[in-house]
């Protein structure tokens, strides 16, 4: 569902618009939100987005022109058989149960995609992402009911959401208090439209769609871990622990990750030196080389979200290169197909979703960027 985001505001819109006469231009949404190209026809948008209408997204259809591919900054991960799922008290019902993946050795980035690779990729392919293009009406309204009046135009045009901290304490079931849609942010434009990415090359690329991943990595010639790859990672040759470090508690001594410390969702004291994203490599490796796992920006995995695939899974024996489930299912939100989303953000706190840790698992619409996600890439071992 392409405009799953999007739709989901222009309700409200109407509504208020009956009420009062009138529109804003950024306008509060009531989307699922995880913690914390071209307007024509054949856009490469276009051509990405035609997977959204059914549960498949085909890889193929995306006409990128590839470059060599390459493992040069990567970190190579030996394979190997652990209990992938939750650990500790913060862990949720979707991590469970604990269950046996095998996984064979692949190479994966030592870092997040920065803004200085994702610039390479444009520049070379002249890809524009889904945050910078305007919404099609017609396209739109095939997921609406029948009758819906088009939106007033200051509402059909390129943006992305956006974080705003609150003045104070509030409700934290409430999450429209801190995220709005923002017109003119996108992954050039990360805190909006007056915002920029200079002096933040080194920085991970965010406001980036599951698509846009998707054609980067076309690109580039590598892919998305699946979700088994990506926990196998993190840990980093560490068993049964909470955190890509161990046990110790996210806040305890030295910042160990980009993360929120204070009171959620008003008070940030930067203790870790950072408000938003952190240049790559500011913080300690795990023990297999890799840097934010835990923090900093949340990154797209290849796998379907699903809130039972550890159930099934469990029931089914040793999981080998587990790929995930055939569809996605959100119980929140049921109609959009979502895949899954690791590793946390600078936005996570224990008080509220607390997904620093390795097992925490989120599900993301696959047409929606945000300017606390990013992704890393990964190359299989042939």
């Amino acid at each position: 569902m392409r405009y799953h985001w999007l739709i989901g505001i222009l309700l409200i819109v109407i509504a208020c618009k009956e009420q009062l006469g009138e529109v804003t231009e950024t306008t509060v949404v009531t989307d699922s939100i995880a913690c914390c190209g071209p307007n024509s026809g054949n856009s490469r948008a276009s051509q990405i987005m035609a997977a959204t209408k059914t549960n498949t997204v085909d890889s193929d259809s995306l006409i990128i022109n590839k470059k060599e591919g390459t493992s040069l900054g990567m970190i190579w991960i030996e394979g190997g058989t652990y209990l992938m799922g939750g650990e500790g008290k913060l862990a949720r019902q979707d991590e469970f149960p604990k269950h046996e993946v095998t996984v064979e050795g692949f190479w994966m980035d030592e870092h997040e995609v920065t803004n200085t690779q994702f610039l390479e990729f444009t520049e070379a392919t002249g890809y524009v992402t889904i945050a910078e293009t305007k919404p099609d009406w017609e396209e739109m309204k095939a997921q609406l009911p029948p009758g819906t009046p088009k939106p007033h135009d200051s509402i059909l045009v390129a943006g992305s959401m956006m974080f705003k901290p609150t003045a104070g304490a509030v409700d934290l079931s409430d999450y429209s208090q801190w995220w709005s849609w923002q017109t003119g942010a996108d992954w050039r434009h990360p805190q909006g439209p007056e915002s920029d990415i200079k002096g933040k090359e080194q920085h991970p690329v965010v406001h980036v769609a599951y698509y846009d991943a998707l054609a980067y990595c076309k690109w580039a010639g590598k892919r998305l871990p699946t979700e088994a790859e990506w926990e196998w990672a993190a840990r980093g040759g560490l068993e049964n622990k909470i955190y890509p470090w161990g046990d110790e508690h996210v806040d305890a001594a030295r910042p160990k990750a980009n993360t929120w410390q204070g009171g959620f969702p008003y008070h940030n004291s930067e203790k870790d030196g950072y408000f938003t994203t952190a240049p790559v490599k500011s913080f300690v490796v795990n023990g297999y080389g890799l840097y934010d796992m835990a923090g900093n920006v949340w990154e797209w995995c290849s796998d379907w979200y699903h809130p039972e695939t550890y159930k099934i899974a469990a029931s089914q024996g040793r999981q080998v290169n587990p790929q995930g489930p055939t569809q996605s299912f959100d119980p929140n939100d049921p109609y959009a197909p979502k895949k899954v989303q690791r590793g946390g953000s600078f936005l996570c706190n224990d008080s509220y979703c607390a997904s620093y840790r390795v097992s925490s698992r989120m599900p993301g619409s696959l047409d929606t960027g945000m300017p606390h996600l990013g992704f890393r890439t990964v190359k299989s071992a042939n």
